[in-house]
């Protein structure tokens, strides 16, 4: 595997001056990717290009891509998700990414790229130029990938390949049964239903069940109602509501108001914007706090991340500041670390949930299993912290190589959006 820029074995804690960035002593996770938990964000960390995550000792980072291997836009990429070939031949070899670029600035916009991870060759998949903020991308059982555009009126796509050629695209097709929304999350079952999220103040959760599995043309889409005793923040017995066909295709928004004016109870979330399942739980990431929380000035505009058993329709808060991590807090110094603007999921080797924040300093952290079936991780722990202030971690993503994750830089604040990886596993030159 063809690297560069590959950063030597980062300690947080042999950070010169900055005694709060130490590591625990006890060890999270006993699977591929076990670590000594950081014990504070990389606030006032100098940004050092090679390496601009604090992570734990043991790990390295290097670049997979950056703009010096393809440079879509001018200014920066925005690169946002991530996903590789899951199945078939050379599984894992290819990485493909949405770009979020948005706006009739960029006159050649919606880009889809691809990463050959044996020889770095990196390239444009498909591009369009009426497609806009491109964002969530997933890899299907049937060998295609969806994609979707967070923006108002954001359609999803499904992308076939070229079976000799997997950094070929043969055909782009459209499906406007899975909604029409700011889409951003996408996740798919053991059964082919594919579940999304409209991620805007007030959005839902969905799921969609094809007529036939693999076949996303046609079939129903349902959003989540949750039975939450009152109290407005949407946690405790949910289920299904199904959604009119014809409206969805049009405007999932009005599809679920009128479903609402109906006395349907469908759930409304603060910018939810990632799924992920884990077994029979799907996840959401809800970026911010509900109204009601932030008018009161508690976990104001925290955000929180969201369980759904899909056996049982219990709805938790999984992991909210407060609950079970700190609330971040910004009046102290050194600053203490706590989460905020939880934005993408990824799962773990270990079936552990990874969770990336849409915040200054980014931070990834890692949810342990919920071992007592409450509904709640049993513990938070925080894995790498970006120095690269203002940018975001985005697109968290493990692909066939349980020892290294997948991580991109996003609005760099030294115009470098890149793609990187986090590893323990020996790098060969």
């Amino acid at each position: 595997m063809t690297k560069r820029l590959i950063a030597g074995m980062v300690c947080a804690g042999s950070i010169a001056g900055l005694a709060a960035l130490t590591t625990t002593a006890v060890s999270a996770g006993d699977g591929p990717m076990p670590f000594s938990p950081l014990m504070s964000s990389a606030y006032g960390v100098p940004y050092d290009d090679t390496a601009p995550w604090v992570i734990p000792a043991g790990y390295r980072q290097y670049d997979v891509s950056n703009e010096a291997d393809l440079d879509i836009y001018a200014g920066s990429d925005w690169n946002d998700m991530n996903t590789v070939n899951e199945t078939g031949r050379q599984a894992g070899r290819y990485l493909y990414r949405t770009h979020e670029v948005r706006g009739a600035a960029n006159a050649s916009n919606g880009a889809v790229s691809v990463v050959d991870l044996k020889t770095g060759e990196a390239k444009v998949l498909v591009q369009r130029i009426d497609w806009d903020a491109l964002d969530g991308i997933r890899w299907t059982p049937w060998g295609t990938i969806l994609f979707a555009e967070e923006t108002d009126g954001g359609k999803l796509y499904e992308i076939t390949l070229d079976k000799k050629d997997p950094m070929v695209a043969t055909s782009v097709t459209e499906h406007l049964a899975l909604g029409v929304m700011a889409h951003e999350g996408i996740e798919i079952d053991d059964k082919g239903n594919v579940y999304v999220i409209d991620e805007f103040r007030g959005g839902a959760i969905y799921k969609f069940v094809p007529d036939h599995r693999g076949d996303l043309s046609s079939g129903d889409l349902y959003a989540l109602s949750v039975a939450d005793g009152g109290s407005g923040l949407d946690v405790g017995q949910g289920t299904w509501v199904l959604l009119d066909r014809t409206a969805v295709a049009t405007d999932a928004r009005a599809a679920v108001a009128a479903a609402n004016a109906a006395g349907a109870g469908i759930a409304t979330f603060q910018r939810p914007e990632d799924v992920e399942a884990i077994g029979k739980v799907l996840y959401v990431a809800v970026t911010e706090s509900e109204p009601q929380e932030q008018a009161a000035g508690a976990a104001s505009g925290d955000g929180r991340v969201v369980a759904i058993d899909l056996r049982t329709m219990k709805v938790s808060n999984f992991v909210k500041g407060g609950v079970n991590v700190e609330r971040e807090r910004t009046n102290v110094t050194p600053k203490v670390t706590g989460l905020k603007n939880p934005d993408n999921l990824a799962e773990g080797p270990d079936g552990r949930l990874w969770i990336v924040e849409d915040n200054a300093n980014s931070d990834i952290w890692v949810a342990e299993k919920d071992r007592n079936r409450d509904g709640v991780a049993d513990a938070v722990n925080l894995f790498a912290s970006l120095t690269d202030v203002p940018a975001e971690g985005t697109g968290i993503y493990f692909g066939k190589d349980p020892h290294t994750l997948f991580v991109n830089v996003q609005h760099s604040g030294t115009n470098r959006d890149r793609t990187m990886a986090i590893t323990n596993r020996e790098i060969e030159d």
